[in-house]
C-alpha cells in the first residue's frame, strides 16, 4: 500500500468502526486521511470498495486473535465452543464485522470475500494449527481415531459454510443453530469408540 492508500484505509477503518458503514461517507474518510475527495477516488472507486477491503482485514485479524486467545489444553468441545462464542460476540459488537448481517451489503461482502480468497487467507492462518490440534486430541484419546485428520479439518471447515445461509435460516435463529450444530458435530467427533 502506498502511504496515501494506507492513510485512506486506516481512516476508513477508524470511521467504519466508530460510525458503521451507512453513517460513514467519503468526505469524512478523506478529511480524516488528510486528502481531498478526488484523491480518495484515485485509490478506491467507492466507499463500498474500501469497506470490503477493511472488512476482509478486520475478519482476518479477528480469526488471529481468536486462535491466540483460546487454551489449547481445553477439551475439543470446550475449545471449539469458546471460539464460536467469542467469534459471535465480536461479530455482534464490532460495527465493521456486524455488516456481515446486513442483508443489503451481505451479497457484495460475500462475493468480495470469496473473490479475494478470504477463506483461504483465514484457513492458511489456522490450517497447520488446526491439523496439529486434531492430531494432539487424537493422541490424547479426546477425538475419534477412525476419521482421517484431513476429514476432521474439512468437517470443521464445513461448519463455517452454514454462515452463507444465515438469511435462509433466519437471523433470529442463526446464532443458536450454528452453536447447536457445532456442539452436535463436536460431540460426534469426540465420542471415541472403545478399543478392545
Amino acid at each position: 500500500m502506498t502511504d496515501k492508500k494506507a492513510d485512506i484505509f486506516n481512516a476508513g477503518r477508524e470511521l467504519f468502526y466508530s460510525k458503521g458503514f451507512k453513517d460513514t461517507n467519503v468526505s469524512d474518510i478523506a478529511k480524516l486521511a488528510g486528502i481531498g475527495v478526488g484523491t480518495f477516488y484515485n485509490y478506491y472507486s467507492s466507499k463500498e470498495e474500501l469497506f470490503l477491503e477493511v472488512f476482509l482485514k478486520e475478519n482476518e485479524d479477528l480469526k488471529k486473535r481468536l486462535f491466540e486467545s483460546v487454551d489449547l489444553n481445553d477439551d475439543p468441545v470446550t475449545f471449539v465452543t469458546k471460539i464460536l462464542t467469542k467469534n459471535t460476540e465480536e461479530m455482534n459488537s464490532n460495527l465493521i464485522l456486524k455488516e456481515w448481517y446486513n442483508r443489503e451489503l451481505f451479497s457484495k461482502l460475500e462475493q468480495y470475500f470469496y473473490k479475494h480468497d478470504g477463506l483461504s487467507s483465514i484457513d492458511e492462518l489456522m490450517k497447520s494449527g488446526k491439523l496439529e490440534l486434531v492430531r494432539q486430541w487424537k493422541a490424547e484419546g479426546k477425538m475419534r481415531k477412525d476419521i482421517d485428520d484431513e476429514m476432521i479439518c474439512a468437517i470443521f471447515d464445513s461448519i463455517q459454510y452454514i454462515d452463507i445461509h444465515k438469511f435462509d435460516i433466519g437471523l433470529q435463529y442463526y446464532p443458536k443453530i450454528l452453536y447447536y450444530i457445532t456442539e452436535f458435530v463436536m460431540k460426534g467427533l469426540t465420542d471415541c469408540p472403545k478399543q478392545d
